[in-house]
């Protein structure tokens, strides 16, 4: 008996992490009493605190050896650059800090998303695969592409939100209008319609375009651009009169007068551009946001997506983290999985029914 007790004894906490190294002392002392006592005079005189003590030698053990106990993959749908990259490098950084594990960020570019969204479902269930998504994958793909090879809504487990970045939609300094109203009537004055310029087909830039044209009387014509950079390099140039794009690299060019801000997509004015007005404020009812969020494969164990979900809620209440989104004109934003789960139905339910309408398709 008292070899097997020993044995229970030494294979609980073998490999404990950096926050639960202070068993291993804990259980040398228990091992200790064991090796200094007659097993079966316990038993006899009581076997109920015997017990009491093993079980709870186990459950010190099993404390001992939380998630994550090895490197966590954070799998980055999107070139290494980007907002979304940004921030999964960012997020990453601090779990690691706060873990004691490497969280590795590894990006997976191609096909809108949907090469790293996959890779990322069908990675084991076990929390050490992780995605930092965005709408493209986990909400707007399934409605814009026939065929998938994987099912955004039900083949992750969302964890939580991150952050959220609004949109902009802008004009270059050529251009007259001031507000979506003198925007709507150049339009509707411009043969054709007026272009304007989206980081490519499918896009939420294009989304939000497209709504506004057929909910907004905005007579929009879209012009895709293959990413920010070169719609941004052209807007600037004068070769397009306007653009929706994401806020980080358009702050510099609003602050130095090259172009000018019409209007904000949130809910709220960005205090990196307090000066520009929401669409509701100027009497449209319509809000978009740029949100990247983490999911886990669908089958990881709730306890694990829930102990991610309170490590992320930590680290997105440090001030250093919400002082850098905020650089890049967004916000931190946390939610429980129940909530993202919901949000992620709400965000396919509202891109779903704005590609129908404009009849978008992608070759």
């Amino acid at each position: 008996m008292s070899r097997i007790v020993k044995e229970i004894i030494l294979s609980y906490g073998q490999s404990p992490s950096t926050t639960a190294r202070h068993h291993i002392g804990l259980r040398a002392a228990i091992l200790n009493f064991f090796a200094s006592v007659d097993i079966r005079q316990m038993l006899v005189k009581g076997q109920r605190a015997f017990w009491l003590i093993v079980l709870g030698l186990i459950s010190a053990g099993v404390q001992a050896n939380p998630y994550p106990t090895k490197p966590v993959r954070l799998i980055v749908a999107f070139p290494a650059g980007g907002g979304l990259d940004i921030t999964a490098r960012l997020l990453a950084q601090k779990l690691s800090q706060y873990w004691g594990q490497p969280v590795v960020t590894e990006n997976r570019p191609g096909a809108s998303g949907i090469i790293g969204a996959d890779v990322a479902a069908k990675s084991p269930k076990d929390g050490y695969t992780l995605l930092m998504g965005s709408p493209a994958e986990t909400a707007i793909n399934l409605a814009l592409y026939p065929k998938m090879t994987y099912n955004p809504l039900t083949d992750f487990a969302p964890v939580s939100l991150v952050a959220k970045f609004p949109l902009l939609i802008v004009v270059n300094d050529k251009v007259s209008a001031n507000s979506m109203k003198e925007l709507t009537t150049l339009a509707h004055n411009t043969t054709g319609g007026l272009p304007f310029a989206s980081s490519g087909i499918g896009s939420m830039q294009q989304l939000v375009g497209e709504w506004l044209k057929h909910n907004a009387d905005v007579d929009f014509f879209h012009v895709p651009y293959k990413g920010t950079g070169p719609a941004l390099n052209d807007l600037l140039g004068g070769q397009i009169p306007s653009a929706i794009m994401g806020l980080a690299p358009l702050i510099p060019n609003i602050k130095a007068g090259k172009i000018r801000g019409i209007a904000v997509t949130s809910n709220e004015r960005n205090p990196a551009v307090p000066n520009i007005p929401t669409l509701r404020e100027q009497g449209i009812d319509f809000e978009s946001t740029i949100w990247f969020g983490v999911f886990a494969p669908a089958g990881t164990p709730s306890d694990i997506v829930q102990k991610i979900n309170k490590d992320i809620r930590h680290v997105l209440a440090d001030p250093s983290v919400k002082k850098q989104v905020a650089i890049l004109g967004g916000e931190p934003v946390s939610s429980s999985p129940d909530e993202f789960t919901a949000f992620i139905k709400t965000e396919y339910a509202k891109y779903s029914k704005i590609i129908k309408d404009s009849n978008i398709k992608v070759d």
